[in-house]
């Protein structure tokens, strides 16, 4: 009996103690398995999609390639806010990207009326907001739509100088898509008018960077003229268009073979577009041009369908009947045709009325001559003043009775002629009307044609000789020059210094005057690459110095950003008590040491100082802040730094 009770007692303890370990190995699985869910999902909600987790016991093991350094951190510091930090083992690698070839980065830029899109790669460490400020400062407040995705390369030599010069340019084109990549830029555009495209190509190709290759187009649509108008005249002084229309390049090219037989040579002006009577228009306008030069001269203008013919003086009359009979039994239908034979006029007698409008390069004009009562004085003045401005008209004109029929219309009609030019003269006789001038638009005498045409009709004789210049250059506002831009800040902070409250970061009341200053002259120098660097003494010690040098360089950003100025292409950096302009051991020097300094950069240090203000942080500080601090500690500004900075202080001893 007593060996039974033994057996069994031993039993029952060995069979605790087996029960006792499956328990404490299902009790540490368990703890394995939570803390290995856990990790794994704030690593996925992370979107550290590449990591592996593995749990022995109370600890968690990392496994995985991550993309890169900063990644790798991010993953450690996400596995630590599940479990204890000194749980986690870190067995992650990360991929060698030293071989790595950077993508083709490039984006396209549509923009009509309903908004601005963006498709494309860009470097990571583009400023997504600025460049959407930017978009919707050029959009006018429409919707932009932002489909870029981002790759973590720096930037490629080229990137930043196109991408400015693209943002630039969109701003004045409400109707184009821009392409953009390292080094060039293609834009296609449209314009309202044939003018505006001369403008926008000059814009344009003046102010692209040295660094960027343009491709550019820029289309005009066709304009509506109304009415469609051509008139030839074939005289002394030989033939030429006084306008010239056409709605297809096959019908213009017909239009000018007809030019050329009459006598035209070298290139001619003729019009594509839109608002042609026929599909038979250039067929009727070749063999008008025919039937003047059989006749030896005159004048013919189409417009629409009506067609005006008027000879030259002394024309034989076997000749005019011939050769006006066949061009009418030639047309194709719709067209109307009318014929003139003038007979020689007897000597006008003197004092024939005239009326004459001039307009100065200046912009002034002045209107002399007759008119038929007070009303059309009064209009006449009201149209000057209308198209030139009230304080640049001046009347000389004079109220007399008996002039001839439609004299008020061709007053008029004359006035509105001469807004066409950018100086010149036209001169209102009773049977004809003279127009000369200087313009930098080569369809203004076209546009002048078409105006006397439907306001005194197809058979008016008028006369038209406009010298077209060159447009005068756009003048791009680009504002001041960042080295005047510079030197006025400096200006500034050399009267009244930037302060801080003392040991902190904290600006001064006193200060916000000249934070205001300095806004004011950086909204309108625009963008400027431009680093806010800060300096202490050498009291305390050297990782506090740096930290608070940094915090007072992003207190004045911080500051002007709030003021409304653009300051993506600003950078903060902290220098702690690097690079002393003075001596530490005495009080002024240390006054002097402890300041803020502004220093303009080149795109290339621009981009590597955004590089190191973004950089992950090392977790042996311990800190939160801004990565940039650790990346500003191993910096120094460039001891061959040709650009101006400006030394300020501040109050207190906390350096």
């Amino acid at each position: 009996m007593r060996l039974s009770e033994v057996t069994t007692r031993v039993g029952a303890f060995i069979l605790a103690a087996v029960i006792s370990g499956y328990s404490g190995q299902a009790a540490v699985t368990i703890v394995e398995d939570r803390s290995a869910a856990s990790v794994t999902g704030a690593l996925i909600d992370s979107g550290h999609f590449w990591t592996r987790v593995k749990a022995d016991g109370l600890q968690v093991i990392l496994e995985g390639e991550a993309p890169n350094e900063a990644a790798r951190f991010r993953a450690i510091s996400a596995a630590g806010s599940m479990v204890d930090a000194s749980r986690v083992i870190d067995n992650m690698s990360v991929v060698d990207t030293a071989g790595a070839v950077a993508p083709d980065f490039a984006i396209e830029i549509l923009r009509n009326d309903s908004g601005i899109s963006l498709i494309g790669l860009i470097p990571a460490s583009t400023d997504r907001d600025h460049l959407h400020d930017q978009l919707q400062d050029a959009s006018d407040g429409q919707e932009v739509s932002d489909l870029l995705d981002a790759a973590d390369y720096p930037p490629p030599e080229g990137w930043t100088e196109a991408m400015a010069y693209a943002l630039r340019s969109l701003s004045q084109l409400p109707r184009s898509k821009i392409s953009v990549g390292a080094g060039w830029v293609s834009i296609t555009a449209i314009s309202d008018s044939p003018q505006q495209k001369r403008q926008l190509e000059q814009l344009l190709t003046r102010t692209v960077p040295a660094s960027v290759r343009l491709e550019l187009t820029v289309t005009a649509p066709r304009p509506v003229i109304s009415p469609f108008t051509t008139r030839f005249t074939l005289d002394e002084s030989g033939p030429r268009f006084s306008a010239c229309a056409a709605d297809t390049e096959a019908a213009r090219d017909v239009i000018l073979r007809a030019a050329h037989a009459a006598g035209i040579a070298g290139p001619i002006s003729c019009t594509l577009g839109l608002g042609v009577p026929s599909a038979t228009w250039s067929e009727a306008v070749s063999l008008s041009i025919a039937a003047i030069t059989r006749l030896g001269g005159g004048t013919v203008t189409l417009s629409d369908t009506d067609i005006a013919l008027v000879a030259l003086e002394g024309v034989d009359a076997t000749l005019f009947d011939d050769a006006v009979g066949e061009l009418a039994n030639a047309l194709p239908d719709l067209f109307t045709l009318t014929a003139e034979r003038p007979v020689p006029a007897e000597a006008a007698p003197e004092g024939v009325p005239e009326f004459t409008a001039v307009l100065s390069p200046e912009g002034a004009a002045q209107l002399r001559g007759r008119v038929p009562d007070d009303l059309i004085n009064q209009t006449a003045e009201s149209v000057a003043i209308a198209r030139f401005g009230e304080n640049h008209v001046t009347m000389g004109t004079r109220v007399v009775e008996g002039l001839p029929a439609g004299w008020s219309l061709r007053v008029l009609t004359g006035i509105e002629a001469l807004a066409e030019l950018q100086s010149g003269s036209v001169i209102v006789r009773p049977d004809e009307v003279l127009v000369r001038g200087i313009s930098d638009d080569s369809e203004a005498s076209a546009r002048i044609s078409r105006l006397l045409i439907s306001k005194l009709g197809e058979q008016a004789v008028f006369d038209i000789n406009i010298q077209v210049i060159e447009p005068p250059p756009v003048v791009v506002e680009t504002g001041p020059a960042p080295e005047e831009c510079l030197a006025r800040i400096i200006a500034i902070t050399d009267q009244t210094k930037i302060l801080f409250d003392p040991g902190s970061a904290t600006l001064t009341a006193s200060t916000r005057p000249v934070i205001d200053q300095i806004a004011e002259v950086l909204r309108e120098c625009k963008e400027l690459p431009m680093e806010v660097s800060g300096y202490t003494d050498s009291q305390g010690r050297d990782e506090m110095n740096q930290r608070l040098s940094l915090q007072r360089a992003e207190s004045v950003l911080s500051a002007l950003r709030a003021r409304r100025v653009l300051t993506a292409s600003f950078v903060a950096v902290g220098y702690g008590e690097a690079d002393p302009i003075a001596d530490n051991e005495t009080e002024e020097g240390r006054e002097a040491n402890r300041r803020i300094e502004f220093r303009l950069l080149t795109a290339d240090e621009l981009a590597a100082a955004k590089a190191a203000r973004d950089a992950p942080r090392g977790a042996e500080d311990g800190s939160a802040g801004d990565g940039a601090a650790d990346a500003a500690a191993d910096a120094a500004p460039p001891a061959d730094a040709t650009d101006t900075s400006q030394t300020t202080d501040d109050q207190g001893s906390g350096d």
